[in-house]
């Protein structure tokens, strides 16, 4: 099945950031010369997306000046920006009108090199269907969200971090999705709602088939100073480009 719609989450202070997020968001922080968003828009465009749709917060002229309606980079670009940060899934919501029945979501300060093409086919293989993120398993997850998976491969219960208790068949939450549109319908309006925390909590209560996508695929978060070296130098690498 082919995705022509993204949304990205791009409004973060990126406060373990700074100095590089005191002129701007944190998506905007150059990966070897180029915007980390840019690098972001043009790996999704290589797999067939061509309408990005982006919710901003902090600092929106920055990205806003440098993107503009998209033209220059062979894509649309739409954008909300936020008075009040309303959570990832708050913020998809402001374009629910918009989007196609099938959209990709990543958070922005995500720099990555996930076959999209891949995901979204083992996607349209599902049952019913109304999400998809991709997951590593794992036991150790200390310092992160995690998914319990059934054998089918259907996310079963979400949990929070910090962690108290030992899960079975526990798997690291990352940030790259393919949602429906309709899950939206589960988002209260003008309500900071987010995706891990409340939206998917839930879904899975109504009983919907919410999908563990595995991958080996290079990505990383990038949230602060440390994170953002090591990735510039692993991307590097990876794509063969020297700074």
């Amino acid at each position: 099945m082919r995705i022509s719609h993204a949304v990205i989450s791009a409004g973060g202070f990126g406060t373990r950031l700074r100095p590089y997020t005191d002129t701007m968001p944190k998506p905007m922080i150059p990966i070897l010369g180029k915007p980390m968003l840019q690098r972001s828009i043009e790996h999704f465009k290589k797999h067939g997306v061509t309408d990005f749709f982006l919710t901003l917060h902090y600092l929106p002229e920055v990205i806003v000046k440098h993107f503009g309606d998209g033209e220059e980079y062979g894509v649309k670009m739409h954008y909300f920006v936020e008075n009040e940060p309303l959570g990832a899934a708050g913020g998809i919501k402001q374009f629910e009108k918009e989007l196609n029945d099938q959209f990709y979501f990543m958070y922005g300060d995500m720099l990555t090199l996930v076959d999209y093409t891949k995901m979204s086919e083992e996607y349209g293989k599902k049952e019913s269907p109304i999400g998809m993120q991709r997951v590593a398993r794992t036991d150790e997850y200390k310092n992160a969200d995690v998914a319990e998976v059934d054998e089918g491969g259907r996310f079963i219960a979400v949990h929070a971090k910090p962690h108290n208790e030992v899960y079975k068949n526990a798997y690291r939450m990352r940030g790259s999705f393919i949602l429906e549109k309709r899950i939206l319908s589960f988002v209260p309006v003008g309500t900071k709602f987010d995706v891990g925390g409340d939206l998917l909590p839930k879904v899975l209560a109504a009983g919907e088939n919410f999908y563990a996508y595995e991958c080996d695929d290079y990505s990383k978060g990038i949230d602060t100073v440390e994170a953002y070296k090591d990735a510039e130098a692993q991307y590097g690498l990876l794509v063969g480009e020297v700074e």
